[in-house]
Protein backbone atom coordinates (compact mmCIF):
# COMPACT_ATOMS: atom_id res chain seq x y z
CA UNK A 1 0.00 0.00 0.00
CA UNK A 2 1.44 3.22 -0.73
CA UNK A 3 2.40 5.33 1.99
CA UNK A 4 2.87 9.21 2.47
CA UNK A 5 5.07 10.39 5.05
CA UNK A 6 4.26 13.77 6.74
CA UNK A 7 6.92 15.72 8.87
CA UNK A 8 7.58 19.32 9.94
CA UNK A 9 4.87 19.51 12.88
CA UNK A 10 5.10 20.99 15.32
CA UNK A 11 4.32 23.91 18.54
CA UNK A 12 4.56 27.39 17.13
CA UNK A 13 3.43 30.82 18.76
CA UNK A 14 1.09 32.89 16.95
CA UNK A 15 2.35 35.14 14.20
CA UNK A 16 4.92 32.09 13.46
CA UNK A 17 6.36 29.61 10.56
CA UNK A 18 6.38 26.23 9.69
CA UNK A 19 7.28 24.14 6.74
CA UNK A 20 5.75 20.95 5.79
CA UNK A 21 7.28 18.13 4.23
CA UNK A 22 5.65 14.97 2.49
CA UNK A 23 7.83 12.37 0.74
CA UNK A 24 6.28 9.06 -0.37
CA UNK A 25 9.27 6.21 -0.02
CA UNK A 26 9.36 3.92 -2.78
CA UNK A 27 6.90 5.66 -5.11
CA UNK A 28 7.52 8.32 -7.26
CA UNK A 29 4.26 10.64 -7.77
CA UNK A 30 6.21 13.33 -9.85
CA UNK A 31 3.84 13.23 -12.49
CA UNK A 32 0.66 13.44 -10.12
CA UNK A 33 -1.39 16.59 -8.58
CA UNK A 34 -0.81 16.81 -4.75
CA UNK A 35 -2.51 18.69 -1.73
CA UNK A 36 -2.26 19.54 1.70
CA UNK A 37 -5.57 19.26 3.78
CA UNK A 38 -6.18 19.87 7.66
CA UNK A 39 -9.02 18.62 10.14
CA UNK A 40 -9.26 20.85 14.00
CA UNK A 41 -11.31 18.56 16.23
CA UNK A 42 -14.56 18.24 15.84
CA UNK A 43 -14.13 19.51 12.20
CA UNK A 44 -14.57 18.01 8.73
CA UNK A 45 -10.96 17.47 6.71
CA UNK A 46 -10.49 20.99 4.66
CA UNK A 47 -8.43 21.96 1.45
CA UNK A 48 -4.90 23.97 2.61
CA UNK A 49 -3.66 23.57 -0.94
CA UNK A 50 -3.16 21.79 -4.01
CA UNK A 51 -0.22 22.02 -6.87
CA UNK A 52 -0.34 20.45 -10.21
CA UNK A 53 2.41 17.70 -11.58
CA UNK A 54 5.14 20.41 -12.68
CA UNK A 55 4.02 22.83 -9.62
CA UNK A 56 3.10 25.51 -12.63
CA UNK A 57 -0.46 25.96 -11.15
CA UNK A 58 -1.39 25.90 -7.08
CA UNK A 59 -4.85 26.64 -5.38
CA UNK A 60 -5.45 27.56 -1.94
CA UNK A 61 -8.24 28.14 0.66
CA UNK A 62 -9.14 31.92 1.03
CA UNK A 63 -8.22 31.44 4.87
CA UNK A 64 -4.25 30.71 3.79
CA UNK A 65 -4.04 32.58 0.26
CA UNK A 66 -1.06 34.71 1.25
CA UNK A 67 0.24 33.10 4.12
CA UNK A 68 0.81 29.29 3.00
CA UNK A 69 2.99 28.31 -0.05
CA UNK A 70 2.66 25.07 -1.66
CA UNK A 71 5.90 23.85 -3.66
CA UNK A 72 7.41 20.74 -4.86
CA UNK A 73 10.59 19.14 -5.80
CA UNK A 74 9.95 15.87 -7.91
CA UNK A 75 14.02 15.05 -8.12
CA UNK A 76 13.50 14.94 -3.97
CA UNK A 77 9.95 13.03 -4.54
CA UNK A 78 8.88 15.53 -1.75
CA UNK A 79 5.95 18.19 -1.68
CA UNK A 80 6.16 21.47 0.94
CA UNK A 81 4.07 23.76 2.90
CA UNK A 82 5.62 26.28 3.75
CA UNK A 83 2.96 28.43 6.45
CA UNK A 84 3.97 31.76 7.59
CA UNK A 85 1.69 34.27 10.09
CA UNK A 86 0.27 31.13 11.64
CA UNK A 87 -3.11 31.67 14.07
CA UNK A 88 -4.52 29.56 16.39
CA UNK A 89 -7.24 29.01 14.07
CA UNK A 90 -4.39 27.49 12.06
CA UNK A 91 -4.37 24.35 14.74
CA UNK A 92 -5.03 20.83 13.29
CA UNK A 93 -3.58 17.74 12.04
CA UNK A 94 -2.55 18.64 8.59
CA UNK A 95 -2.52 15.84 6.19
CA UNK A 96 -0.70 15.44 2.66
CA UNK A 97 -2.37 13.46 -0.69
CA UNK A 98 -1.82 12.36 -3.86
CA UNK A 99 -4.00 11.69 -6.89
CA UNK A 100 -3.71 8.44 -8.53
CA UNK A 101 -4.53 9.40 -11.90
CA UNK A 102 -4.63 13.97 -12.00
CA UNK A 103 -1.71 15.95 -13.15
CA UNK A 104 -4.27 18.79 -12.37
CA UNK A 105 -4.42 20.16 -8.85
CA UNK A 106 -8.17 19.45 -7.42
CA UNK A 107 -9.81 21.07 -4.48
CA UNK A 108 -11.92 18.20 -3.36
CA UNK A 109 -10.85 15.37 -1.30
CA UNK A 110 -12.27 12.66 -3.26
CA UNK A 111 -9.42 13.92 -6.36
CA UNK A 112 -7.03 12.17 -4.22
CA UNK A 113 -6.92 8.61 -3.66
CA UNK A 114 -3.04 8.44 -1.20
CA UNK A 115 -3.22 9.94 2.17
CA UNK A 116 -0.45 10.24 4.85
CA UNK A 117 -1.38 9.80 8.58
CA UNK A 118 -0.64 13.23 9.41
CA UNK A 119 1.40 15.67 11.31
CA UNK A 120 -0.43 17.98 13.96
CA UNK A 121 0.40 21.79 14.21
CA UNK A 122 -0.57 23.72 16.97
CA UNK A 123 -0.67 26.75 17.10
CA UNK A 124 -0.81 28.77 20.79
CA UNK A 125 -1.83 32.64 21.06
Amino acid sequence: QVQLVESGGGLVQDGGSLRLSCVAPGRTFSRSAMGWFRQAPGKERDFVAAIGWSGGSTYYADSVQGRFTIFRDNAKNTVYLQMNTLKPEDTAVYYCAASPYSTSPGKSRNDYGYWGQGTQVTVSS
